[in-house]
């Protein structure tokens, strides 16, 4: 039997299914993950532990391995800190696959929240492999140095920095519906 209204069976009138909707957020959380994935196993097959190579004066290709989190927060505790920190990246990956789902129909923030779980799973797969992160891209000036990060520690970074935009502009894309309080 037809619909009676306007709205389709997924709830707007022309939105798509929910599934397809986020196909192309979960398709760039995939591919972070990958490249992320990808540019560590190379490091691993080209560099030694601890080995820097110069690539300019102010960055170097390094291989380091980060057993707890950001600034190696954590790391030099006996080894809870991996089942931890990888618990709570899956926690955080779920709850950000059901922001995804609520704002499937934007683009801001379903960007933002694949950066954040491809960036994710990047290193959960670490974790899981290698009982660390594996970190190569290090900033520096003169003695003075960022942490040591990875693909998925910039994806997660952006993906962040995104999200928190969108919310200090109000995400201007998804507008709230009309009420008697609030007409427009």
């Amino acid at each position: 039997m037809p619909e009676s209204n306007s709205l389709t069976r997924h709830g707007r009138a022309g939105s798509k299914p929910p599934l397809a909707a986020m196909a192309p957020w979960l398709g760039l959380a995939i591919v972070v993950a990958v490249l992320d994935q990808l540019t560590k196993q190379w490091v691993l097959g080209s560099l030694h532990l601890g080995q820097a190579i110069p690539i300019t004066g102010f960055f170097d290709l390094v291989l380091v391995f980060n057993r707890g989190a950001a600034f190696s927060f954590l790391a030099d505790h006996s080894g809870w800190q991996r089942w931890f920190f990888t618990g709570l990246a899956v926690v955080i990956c779920g709850w950000l696959l059901a922001l995804m789902h609520r704002h499937r129909e934007e683009r801001l923030l379903p960007a933002a929240f694949a950066l954040i779980i491809g960036g994710a799973v990047g290193n959960v797969v670490d974790r899981l492999m290698h009982g660390a992160v594996v970190d190569f891209l290090y900033f520096h000036a003169g003695r003075y140095g960022w942490p040591a990060f990875n693909l998925a520690d910039a994806a997660i970074t952006l993906g962040v920095g995104l999200m928190l935009w969108g919310q200090f502009r109000g995400n201007g894309e998804a507008k709230a519906e009309p009420t008697p309080e609030n007409p427009r």
